[in-house]
């Protein structure tokens, strides 16, 4: 870079009532050229599903001789594109933790369940990290999840992953927007229709000026990134207020708090933006997001060729209709018939997952990307769903390529492998010096 001055990693576009974070720059460097941190700086994301997968779909379909995935199966195709990027384990669960809801409360703790004491059986491994390494970022950590569907959505341990210790559950959030205000609005002294891009202009133009053209180009796509998002959340408000005022439509829909799109993969990309977008800037390192509370029952008829509730679904080899699991309105002609459609929402998710590594993929770090610079967990606490298995749960880890994690491989132990090992190797890799957690006191083999 042609200039001399530097500057600093702290360094945020201010305006008035907002901060905007940056993201890593190259003049953030001293003025012998070393860059002011070592690396760029190791993130972990969590992605939580509900109600676990069919039994088989999980397996990806071509695996070399020394375990490298070859081709995905067609209900993960999304994923094809990425599988460069993903480890895949088989025969991977949690000891003291499974089911709808004990399983839901523990997946991040590696505890127990106590509904009489309401504890989680520990700290969950996210606020364990966000007491290491959150000091150093705005928010210590971010915790989202999608509005829930359904009995089940007030259920305590259903919807809550995050702990702060064993009986205290971390806040979460479901609207995009406030999620959004966490990170870069800092008062409530601003005018309501002014964006942040707007409040910072000024401070943005100074800075670009003393920029040289790499870290001109990384700016402008930061910045034109949090204005489509802006964007977005404006477009979801509109179409909030449009629904409450048409009569026809509040007769016909269930319609979203305002903020949250009634489009649920909008709503769901505009999550998971929230969540590269909080990585980017360095807002924070450490995230959690559910999918859906543990014992969904959204309807997933928006997918072509799918009817009934998720956790109806899941149950797949009932088909009458008419169990305790169904809504009394829905019946499916055959096993194979609903066990296609239940396949069908766990490719969906699939879908939205890799939205998520293509965003990451995008946003290039010190000759590595963001995704190479955050591990992410992406599963489930159940296994075959209609079981209510313990066991193969469904889950796969992406990223950390930059972190001593090799992926685009199969992992295949041959008995139960606790996935708190996993997570015992994620805080490693964040600088976290602990000898156990939850039930592990050792790394997961064969991450290198």
């Amino acid at each position: 870079m042609a200039k001399s001055w530097h500057l600093n990693r702290r360094k945020a576009l201010q305006g008035i009532g907002v901060s905007l974070a940056l993201p890593l720059l190259e003049c953030m460097q001293t003025a012998q050229g070393n860059s002011q941190v070592d690396q760029p700086q190791a993130r972990m994301a969590f992605l939580y599903f509900p109600n676990g997968v069919a039994e088989g779909s999980w397996l990806p379909e071509e695996v070399s001789k020394d375990g490298s995935l070859v081709k995905l199966n067609s209900w993960m195709q999304p994923l094809e594109r990425h599988k460069q990027h993903l480890l895949i384990p088989e025969n991977i669960w949690t000891p003291r933790g499974n089911g709808h809801m004990a399983g839901t409360a523990t997946w991040l703790t590696g505890g127990e369940y106590s509904g009489r004491q309401v504890s989680a059986g520990g700290m969950s491994v996210d606020q364990l990290a966000a007491t290491h390494v959150g000091k150093d970022t705005l928010l210590s950590s971010l915790q989202l999840s999608v509005r829930g569907e359904g009995f089940f959505s007030k259920s305590l341990p259903r919807n809550t992953i995050s702990w702060l210790d064993e009986n205290t559950p971390a806040t979460r959030e479901i609207e995009p927007r406030i999620v959004f205000d966490q990170m870069f609005r800092t008062s409530e002294q601003y005018a309501p229709d002014s964006s942040v891009l707007d409040l910072v202009l000024d401070d943005a133009k100074s800075l670009q000026g003393r920029l040289g053209y790499q870290d001109r180009d990384k700016l402008d796509q930061y910045l034109t990134a949090i204005e489509a998002i802006e964007r977005r959340i404006r477009f979801s408000d509109k179409q909030a207020a449009r629904a409450r005022d048409n009569q026809s439509l509040r007769e016909r829909l269930q319609r979203p708090q305002a903020g949250i799109p009634e489009d649920h993969e909008q709503y769901m990309r505009l999550m998971l933006d929230m969540i590269v977008l909080g990585f980017w800037a360095d807002a924070t390192r450490v995230s959690t997001f559910m999918l859906d509370h543990g014992q969904s029952n959204r309807y997933f008829n928006f997918i072509d060729g799918v009817q009934g509730t998720w956790h109806a679904l899941s149950h797949y080899h009932d088909i009458s209709g008419e169990t305790e699991d169904d809504d009394g309105l829905t019946s499916w002609g055959s096993v194979k018939e609903k066990r296609g459609m239940y396949n069908s929402v766990t490719r969906w998710h699939h879908e939205q997952v890799a939205y998520l590594l293509d965003r990451m993929v995008e946003i290039e770090e010190e000759g590595s990307t963001l995704l190479d610079n955050t591990m992410i967990v992406y599963g489930s606490s159940l296994g075959d769903g209609h079981e209510h298995s313990a066991d193969n749960l469904p889950v796969l880890f992406a990223g950390g390529s930059n972190l001593q994690i090799k992926t685009g491989r199969h992992l295949d132990f041959d008995r139960n492998t606790d996935l708190n090992r996993y997570y015992l190797s994620m805080l490693h890799r964040m600088g976290i010096e602990a000898e156990r957690f939850g039930t592990a006191d050792e790394e997961l083999a064969g991450l290198t």
